[in-house]
């Protein structure tokens, strides 16, 4: 029997398989594609997920391969430079093709030991109170204590435990894909920046090989079936002018702008996770960033629940936390889509707001919004101290910096007092006494998440704390 099964091998499912094994949980993961996709979906990562990789210890793979780029003008395409000081020691954007995103979460996940099967279709899923067993196309059934749904916005997982996914459907589609073009570079570049000042639902980015990610307004083509290439020509001359002599498609699509959010992530021992329990449209980019963040909030919760250290609701406080921070996300997204119509009305909204994003105040709201920085959950501190419940940035200590002592996904006791103890909590906390000038406060206890759960100098505090978070004191293993 396999501690956690996990539905869909994409960046959420890795993500998660990854964090399950830096706590020896027994995972396998399921993928029906025999092969990874070589499309690229998602072009890059935000902030708080740039600031992921690095508490894992991943960021350095990630920027051999991609590309940083300013944070500004990413809320629908509203060109305004990046809020000064914004509260990230990572400042940046980094432009990485989905792929190599893809390809670099698996190799983590199987080098910690998550055991991954490609072209294994689930088509079927029954639980009871000690176990869960999935059903495959070929017959094969597995056994598990815990099942996760990674497996995107058609969600065979959602649909089998018949969980509501309520929004809108599709008003609005859009064409993409991976091509060639006859047209030179410059050609392509300056009818792009042209097209753009209008039409902010358009582009054609170079992805390397000569090939072009094309995207473009997909009014007026039918919304069945797979478009053509001669779909993606017809649409490019009746926005830019020109076709720009496209050719030697690598792989076609569209997209819509349906807005959906699953009305719970867990049922029993089943949960949710990544576009299986939210779907809405790429404006802003991101869905990609907000799965591996769900992924990085739950794997720490579920791998208490296999320990058997893990307080009787901190596997609910996954969705407690996860689902608001979705459906903001998805309201995000319904404005930006709002503000990239061509009727006049929403064109009005954006001249205002893009007057308004002058403001450094509304610059850096809209800002740490779409780059996640700016969560805060609700862990029931009322007014307790400031960064209790937000996450915390990479601080320089003395002897280094913060988020290299989080590489192997354990609580942390920060203490610049040397006054705290977290003894009895030895296998799931760290305490590290060290001090740094960007740190303000006597001490801060991080969840392995990395956000804030206690902040002070008391020690009769801190203990009432710590069991809230990290179970009782004692000895606890995986199994």
């Amino acid at each position: 029997m396999f501690d956690v099964i996990i539905a869909g091998g994409g960046p959420t499912g890795m993500m998660l398989a990854a964090e399950l094994r830096l706590h020896g949980v027994h995972v396998i993961v399921l993928e029906k594609d025999a092969a990874p996709a070589a499309f690229v979906r998602s072009l890059g990562l935000h902030v708080r997920s740039i600031e992921v990789m690095d508490q894992r210890g991943l960021l350095e793979r990630f920027l051999a391969h991609g590309t940083k780029h300013p944070v500004g003008g990413f809320f629908a395409g509203i060109g305004k430079a990046s809020p000064e000081r914004l509260d990230t020691a990572h400042g940046y954007v980094l432009g990485i093709p989905q792929p190599i995103t893809d390809r670099l979460l698996a190799e983590h996940a199987a080098e910690l030991g998550a055991e991954i099967r490609r072209g294994c279709e689930l088509v079927g899923l029954s639980q009871d109170e000690h176990a869960v067993t999935a059903e495959l196309a070929d017959g094969t059934r597995l056994n598990g204590r815990y099942l996760v749904g990674c497996d995107g916005g058609r969600s065979t997982v959602r649909k089998l435990l018949g969980v509501g996914f309520p929004g809108e459907p599709s008003t609005v589609e859009t064409l993409l894909g991976e091509m060639e073009a006859t047209a030179s570079p410059e050609t392509v570049a300056a009818v792009v920046a042209e097209v753009r000042k209008t039409q902010v639902r358009f582009g054609l980015g170079p992805i390397g090989g000569g090939v072009y990610r094309v995207v473009v307004p997909a009014d007026g083509v039918g919304t069945q079936g797979k478009p053509t290439l001669e779909d993606f020509r017809r649409q490019l001359r009746a926005v830019a002018g020109t076709d720009f002599g496209v050719h030697s498609p690598r792989w076609l699509s569209r997209f819509g702008n349906a807005t959906r959010l699953a009305d719970r992530y867990r049922v029993g021992r089943m949960l949710l996770a990544g576009d299986a329990a939210h779907v809405h449209p790429p404006a802003g980019g991101q869905g990609l960033n907000l799965g591996v963040q769900d992924a990085f909030n739950l794997g720490w919760k579920l791998a208490a629940e296999v320990a058997g250290w893990a307080p009787p609701d901190l596997l609910d406080s996954y969705q407690a936390e996860r689902h608001p921070v979705a459906a903001d996300v998805l309201d995000l997204t319904r404005a930006q889509m709002e503000l990239m119509s061509l009727e006049p009305g929403p064109q009005a909204v954006r001249r205002l707001l893009t007057e308004l994003v002058n403001f450094e105040q509304v610059n850096r709201y809209l800002t740490e919004k779409i780059t996640a920085i700016g969560i805060r959950y609700d862990i029931g501190e009322g007014e307790g101290p400031d960064p209790v419940g937000r996450r915390l940035r990479d601080v320089t200590l003395k002897r280094g910096r913060l988020y290299e002592l989080m590489h192997a996904g354990r609580g942390l006791l920060l203490d610049q007092t040397g006054r705290l103890s977290a003894e009895g909590w030895a296998d799931r906390i760290d305490h590290v006494v060290d001090a740094g000038e960007e740190l303000d406060v006597p001490a801060v206890l991080l969840r392995p998440d990395g956000h804030v759960a206690w902040a002070g100098d008391d020690q009769e505090s801190l203990r009432r704390d710590l069991p809230r978070w990290f179970g009782e004191p004692g000895e606890y293993q995986a199994g």
